[in-house]
């Protein structure tokens, strides 16, 4: 690996080694004839600090030249911050880098709207973030979200694994079969005038599965429909798609309390208390 350690993992017990650092510019200041440069990568951030008394003059001048999102690679030896300086918003806040190797990766152009600063750039006009996705994708909010379905991700598959569910691909690729919404439509090369449908939820297909005798059967579905676009209806999207056979109504329930309980708890840290209240159809229905 080019690097010893990622930019959220120095802490005090790190003090006098030697470590190689590779990620972003998030942040550049000129103090006192010291320049600090905090680096940033998926992880977190990690202060470096390039004194002109110790480094040759290439390399001060290198690092004076970088602006925001530079991509770069350090090397120096860990320190404890100058008493009063820690920084304790960020999990490396009481140590930093002296550097005394710096590799540019890559220059960067000025940004069209800071990364670094979070309520300015969450007030940036969303067709220009969404010009610059992969800027946009390295904001702090953006990349916990990335995090955050990633880990609801793995903690259904476990789950449901330990329940003895199997997680089986269906196509993409079939027959029309009208439902709620218009279908996506794709043409057919080897037969012209012929297409396939996108599937709108993995339904018929699950419905095979259990007659094939999987019994217990899921999947993180990739489904389309061709509607218009309102805050919780998006063109594509993903569900958690669950079949079951040989089972009563008790048992779904515990199923879905049992795996909501443990998405918030790994995902969140929070823990759900279950069974989950219920009410009569009635209730619903006059409420």
């Amino acid at each position: 690996m080019k690097r010893t350690h990622h930019c959220n993992e120095l802490r005090p017990a790190h003090v006098g080694q030697t470590v190689t650092l590779c990620g972003w510019v998030h942040s550049r200041r000129d103090l006192g004839g010291l320049i600090f440069i905090d680096i940033r990568d998926r992880e977190g951030r990690t202060q470096t600090v390039f004194d002109p008394s110790d480094l040759p003059k290439e390399i001060f001048e290198r690092a004076a030249s970088l602006r925001s999102e530079c991509v770069v690679a350090i090397t120096g030896k860990v320190r404890q911050r100058p008493a009063r300086t820690n920084n304790v918003k960020i999990a490396t806040g009481e140590v930093e880098v002296a550097v005394s190797v710096l590799e540019v990766l890559n220059m960067a152009d000025v940004s069209p709207f800071p990364v670094d600063d979070p309520e300015v750039a969450s007030k940036v006009n969303e067709e220009l973030r969404l010009q610059y996705r992969y800027l946009d994708l390295r904001r702090p909010e953006m990349a916990r979200n990335i995090r955050l379905r990633s880990q609801v991700a793995t903690a259904t598959r476990v789950f449901m694994e330990e329940q003895g569910f199997l997680e089986v691909e269906t196509p993409i690729l079939f027959k029309s079969t009208p439902e709620g919404a218009r279908e996506f439509l794709v043409p057919n090369r080897r037969e012209p005038g012929t297409f396939y449908a996108l599937p709108q939820s993995p339904q018929q297909f699950k419905q095979i599965l259990m007659v094939s005798g999987v019994e217990r059967y899921y999947q993180l579905a990739r489904c389309f429909r061709d509607e218009d676009q309102r805050a919780d209806r998006q063109l594509e999207f993903t569900q958690i798609d669950i079949e079951m056979s040989l089972n009563q109504r008790e048992d779904i329930y515990t199923l879905i309390e049992g795996l909501v309980r443990r998405v918030w708890k790994v995902a969140l840290g929070k823990d759900i208390v279950t069974p989950f209240p219920r009410i009569t159809f009635v209730e619903a229905r006059n409420r």
